[in-house]
């Protein structure tokens, strides 16, 4: 019987990486690329956007590897470049709606459902697309304050303590942006649909 090697750390990968190795960043990338695509979509609420921004951001992993501590977590480290580059997105989206009066590119506000549409409700596909989409514009409406720590718990899968790391705040300050997210969401989606 063959004993198999176990996979390399990503730091391992990281270090095989800075030094050119683009198979090793390619093997890094792929463990990690659904996570910060999540953590990207949840940001900016669409996933069109939300592909091109990480593309960005995964270039800038690569271009920035050479600066990369391999004595740190890889993955924190490049959430923290997602993060940058959704920040990026949303100045740009305000300046051009500010400058040129962009309006279009933001989504559509969906209407809430009326009471015969909630009476109604049977949980098919569509309606679940619906509030799926409601929740993602919800999120992607956030003020900053709220939104990035929701997204690096949620979707991103950090602790509160590693949120607060990130975001370079205290665990105390992420919890209370975080209940105040929620309200928020909870105010803004209305109560959910009984089933």
């Amino acid at each position: 019987m063959t004993v198999r090697e176990p996979a390399p750390s990503d730091e391992a990968l990281a270090l095989r990486a800075q030094q050119g190795e683009r198979q090793a960043f390619d093997l890094l990338i792929g463990r990690h690329k659904d996570l910060l695509y999540r953590l990207v979509r949840r940001y900016v609420g669409d996933g069109d956007e939300a592909y091109d921004i990480l593309q960005d951001a995964l270039i800038s992993v690569w271009e920035g590897l050479h600066r990369f501590d391999t004595g740190r977590p890889f993955v924190a480290w490049a959430r923290v470049i997602a993060l940058n580059k959704c920040r990026d997105f949303s100045r740009r989206r305000q300046f051009r709606r500010l400058v040129h009066g962009a309006f279009a590119l933001e989504p559509a506000p969906v209407p809430p459902l009326s009471a015969s549409e909630q009476v109604d409700m049977q949980f098919t596909a569509a309606q679940q697309d619906l509030r799926l989409r409601r929740l993602a514009e919800a999120i992607a409406a956030l003020p900053v304050l709220y939104k990035e720590p929701f997204v690096l718990t949620t979707s991103g899968g950090l602790t509160q303590m590693e949120a607060a790391s990130v975001l370079r705040t205290t665990t105390k300050a992420i919890e209370m942006r975080l209940r105040r997210a929620r309200a928020s969401l909870a105010q803004t989606l209305g109560p959910a649909p009984e089933g």
